[in-house]
């Protein structure tokens, strides 16, 4: 009889001393990670630490220039993604890998139970088939002939992660799974589920109270090497930061900025302003003021954000600004209106980055008309430009000259904060602006919205993160079906009453 190996004895993934380097950037170096069949270890890092890389070397996407990896103790070497899921590895990319102009069914592409008898594919099979799964998963409220850009973020978010799960793979990598996902307890429900069932999980977040309610383990990288393997019930967050960035955290979720006292002045007001997914919103913006909007998904803060930014128009009801009404015939028209509008979305892959293009273009699209000579962009002006606002959230000089599809999701955020700082707009439509980002890239990011406001600008924001809304904002409204439904001050956020608020009830 042959000796029987436990759960315990043998690892689903066992990487050992894997490389991989573009040039003479060093991407991963002597990087080791092992996990076991239904444990949940979580993968932490700042951006740019690997974690991306070493994501993409487990999934196919890329290959490891040296090192070895094994799954289920096999060799395991995949050359392509569905290499990676036919071996039993399957990963919900934080960039989505969803295809945006095909249904959701045919993302799925359920084989097998398909084609009617003459080879063809039968659209109606396929989106019963697709409905069905959704269904086992808790999705309901996604049509399965839908197409993909034409859902939510969140709901494009969990799609993925369905389409990931239901493979019932061997490892499931969930990289940033909650970053637009208002509801985490339907993911931390379904990972349980899969890791009862044997599959090992690889669960990449930047939350670290999010990794403690769900893992038991976390390996942390720095600078393409890993450093530990820790039991999380052993260290602490302070641990863990130092760790992550060789110092100990000096940054908090309290509030830093104290508001100055001024005479208000409105930079921003809405009267009964009603459009697709909103009812008759009013707000006041003052100069200097950062003004928090708090809201589960679905609730018309989506819609609000882009009719204000000139990607939509309200139905009916008035937008002043400077003392004057506005209507904003698009985003470019926004800009130009009484001080400006300048708006970051929440999906950079999708509606903020142009990949293929250097990080310095990417800082510089909104104001190429701007640095045009005789339709010639001067170089000296666009360096001269850059150098003013790179700073601000410290996008160093080095990745300017980068493929920003290359870089790191903080490095591609903080060019598309600077981006907006570099328009002069006046007025910040911030979308969830630390969406997938390290503890040390969201400080610089609040910290430049402070700096903002402080010279006079006026933001409104969005976040996902109470915490992190307490920690900005000077005032805070509720959203819930549409209506404003509160406007608290500073020195009432707190996050029990914006949960309370934000599901309909009172505090």
């Amino acid at each position: 009889m042959g000796t029987q190996i436990s759960a315990l004895d043998r690892f689903t993934a066992d990487m050992r001393s894997l490389s991989k380097s573009y040039g003479a950037t060093v991407a991963l170096e002597d990087v080791s990670l092992s996990i076991r069949p239904g444990e949940i270890q979580a993968l932490l890092g700042e951006n740019g630490a690997g974690k991306s890389t070493l994501v993409k070397v487990l999934s196919g996407v890329v290959r490891p220039d040296t090192g070895r990896m094994t799954l289920d103790s096999a060799p395991y070497r995949p050359a392509r993604l569905i290499e990676a899921r036919a071996s039993g590895v399957s990963t919900a990319f934080q960039e989505l890998s969803l295809v945006p102009n095909l249904s959701v069914a045919q993302n799925f592409f359920l084989p097998g139970s398909l084609r009617h008898a003459g080879g063809l594919i039968s659209v109606e099979r396929m989106n019963d088939a697709v409905t069905q799964v959704l269904a086992a998963y808790g999705v309901t409220d996604v049509a399965a002939g839908a197409t993909v850009d034409s859902l939510s973020l969140a709901a494009r978010q969990r799609i993925e992660i369905v389409r990931a799960m239901y493979r019932q793979p061997k490892l499931l990598i969930l990289d940033e799974p909650t970053g637009a996902l208002a509801d985490v307890d339907w993911l931390f429900g379904l990972v349980r589920r899969v890791t009862q069932q044997g599959t090992a999980v690889l669960y990449i977040s930047h939350r670290l109270a999010e990794i403690r309610e769900l893992a038991s383990s976390a390996t942390i990288l720095r600078s393409g090497r890993s450093i530990s393997t820790v039991a999380l019930n052993d260290v602490s967050d302070a641990d863990i930061f130092e760790m992550m960035v060789g110092r100990r955290a000096t940054h908090s979720l309290a509030p830093s900025r104290k508001p100055e006292v001024r005479p208000r002045v409105d930079a921003l007001v809405l009267n009964d302003l009603t459009g697709k997914g909103f009812d008759s919103v009013s707000l006041r913006l003052a100069r200097g003021e950062v003004l928090g909007v708090a809201a589960l998904e679905g609730q018309g803060q989506r819609e609000l954000f882009r009719t204000l930014a000139g990607q939509s128009q309200p139905v009916s009801g008035q937008i002043v600004m400077g003392g004057r009404p506005v209507r904003f015939k698009n985003p470019a028209h926004a800009l130009t209106l009484q001080g400006g509008v300048a708006f970051v979305a929440e999906d950079r892959k999708n509606e903020g980055i142009f990949p293929h293009l250097t990080t310095a273009a990417n800082v510089t699209q909104s104001v190429l008309r701007r640095m045009a000579r005789c339709g010639v962009i001067s170089a000296r002006h666009e360096a001269r430009s850059i150098g003013n606002v790179a700073p601000q959230v410290e996008l160093e000089r080095r990745y300017l000259r980068f493929r920003i599809g290359n870089l790191s999701g903080g490095n591609q955020q903080k060019a598309l904060i600077a981006r907006a700082l570099l328009t002069g707009a006046k007025t910040l439509l911030l979308f969830d602006p630390t969406r997938g980002v390290d503890v040390g890239t969201k400080e610089i990011i609040y910290q430049a919205i402070d700096r903002f406001a402080e010279k006079g600008g006026s933001v409104l924001v969005y976040s996902t993160e109470l915490a992190e809304l307490i920690r900005m904002s000077d005032r805070c409204l509720v959203m819930y079906d549409g209506k404003v439904r509160a406007d608290l001050p500073r020195e009432q956020l707190d996050e029990r009453e914006l949960v309370a608020l934000m599901t309909g009830h009172a505090g």
